[in-house]
């Protein structure tokens, strides 16, 4: 098997030939975002590609990221290098569940995260981000809101909203619920001069331990505003290779899940994509998304009309 090096100068060679650009979400290994021509959250990168003339999007993430540069895409192939690559937060709400959950709540407005399947973004009204989930929110004053399907973030919301009546869908991401609000304690006992930087998709003890809570976007952000020298990450592992090629005089500090003591916390399926797989997808045009044409439609609207509520 070729090293790295070579297997990186053969993708780039492959995205002139065909007109393709790769997508790196903040998670995936470094090397995978390396050969990227955009690194960031889903639903920025989709937004950046579409915006783009590329004939092909390569999603180098999970597979709900790769539907969403679809349903903004129609006209490009978009390819998804391992479509074993799932979430276990949209795992978690199945469109057949969650129809049936929100036929229970008919007069409510349903705002679902990003981190859906298509189908579920189907039948939601407004789609929302980690960063714009509050802006959103606020803009539904009088109105009830089912949201899915993250209850972390959901109990987040509801928190700094002061909207105590949301209705919440029951799921969580593995590597946020994880997190050992014990460890990070004992970690700023340690570093005291470290600011914790959380994600909203971690458990209330650990962002209410928190000196500042946002998306990886916003983490890197504060960062770069914040002026600190020393900083406990709480979220995934994949972040700290941008953090690191960003700001390479501050000290990172990686949070530890409650069952390992291997420093770090690592999203299973995000390194599931690596380049062999990112080099053979391109090769082949394959693995392929493809969405019903109704389907992503309907995922459309919940997201433009986030988009429209956000700016």
């Amino acid at each position: 098997m070729a090293d790295n090096t070579t297997l990186a100068d053969k993708i780039a060679a492959l995205k002139r030939e065909k007109n393709a650009v790769i997508l790196a979400h903040y998670y995936t290994r470094p090397e995978v975002q390396q050969v990227a021509d955009f690194i960031g959250d889903s639903l920025a990168l989709s937004q950046a590609a579409a915006a783009t003339d590329a004939d092909i999007i390569l999603f180098a993430g999970v597979y709900f990221m790769a539907e969403t540069a679809k349903v903004l895409s129609p006209g490009k192939k978009v390819l998804i290098p391992d479509p074993a690559a799932g979430c276990s937060l949209a795992d978690s709400c199945s469109a057949a569940d969650f129809r049936r959950f929100r036929e229970r709540y008919p007069d409510h407005k349903v705002v679902a995260y990003v981190n859906t399947s298509v189908e579920v973004k189907a039948l939601t009204d407004i789609c929302c981000t980690s960063s714009n989930a509050v802006k959103i929110i606020r803009a539904l004053e009088g109105q009830k809101i089912l949201f899915a399907p993250d209850r972390n973030l959901g109990d987040y919301l509801k928190r700094v909203t002061g909207r105590d009546d949301i209705v919440l869908w029951d799921g969580a991401c593995h590597v946020h619920e994880k997190f050992s609000l014990e460890k990070i304690l004992e970690l700023k006992r340690e570093h005291p001069d470290a600011k914790v930087l959380a994600h909203p998709e971690c458990k209330k003890p650990v962002l209410l331990a928190a000196d500042f809570v946002g998306s990886t976007a916003a983490i890197i952000d504060y960062v770069g505003s914040d002026g600190g020298k020393k900083y406990i990450i709480v979220t995934e592992s994949g972040i700290l290779f941008e953090l690191q090629e960003k700001y390479p005089e501050i000290d990172f500090i990686p949070a530890p899940p409650t069952d390992s003591t291997c420093g770090c916390n690592d999203c299973e399926y995000m390194k599931l994509v690596t380049l062999p797989k990112i080099y053979d997808a391109l090769v082949n045009e394959s693995p392929e998304v493809v969405i019903d044409e109704e389907v992503r439609r309907r995922a459309e609207g919940s997201i433009r009309n986030m988009l429209g509520m956000s700016k």
